[in-house]
């Protein structure tokens, strides 16, 4: 990785970007399978950025930016969760969000990210991380795949009706 980019907290005056990336990860799932993912609404980068920004002082939750020349170039989204009886799992960190700019990935900046929201969980008592993503996101999974995650469950979807 560059030694430009600097991961830290995330601050009220990353709103617009952070809704940008937000919405740009809305597209992105959107595109894998339009069936399943929300397509963009009126407004999303906005609303997804005041969510996001909405986030930042719960103690129970994370958001981190990774900075590049003063630009963000990517975003982690990550909370503290109890036990979840429908997912049959006690307590963990999830992880949300993790996203990175296409003019900026494939540079280790996805990786920094998920280390230092790895980190900021445990810190907050993690025991364990888990998350999601779109089956077709191969990218992703094989980056969660280097980082030590492993396949626990599959989400299956199918429409009803016509």
């Amino acid at each position: 990785m560059s030694p430009q980019v600097t991961v830290r907290p995330a601050r009220a005056d990353d709103e617009a970007a952070l809704g940008r990336l937000g919405a740009m990860l809305v597209e992105e799932h959107h595109g894998f399978d339009p069936k399943r993912f929300i397509e963009r609404l009126p407004d999303l980068p906005g609303r997804y950025g005041k969510f996001l920004v909405s986030q930042i002082d719960r103690p129970d939750a994370l958001v981190l930016v990774a900075e590049r020349d003063a630009a963000v170039a990517g975003y982690a989204y990550a909370t503290m969760e109890g036990n979840d009886y429908m997912a049959l799992r006690g307590p963990a960190g999830v992880l949300q969000d993790l996203v990175v700019d296409p003019a900026h990935r494939r540079q280790g900046i996805g990786r920094e990210l998920l280390d230092s929201a790895m980190d900021a969980l445990a810190s907050l008592g993690a025991p364990r991380v888990v998350l999601f993503t779109a089956e077709k996101n191969d990218e992703a999974q094989a980056l969660f795949a280097r980082a030590g995650f492993r396949r626990t469950m599959v989400e299956m979807t199918r429409e009803i009706g016509g």
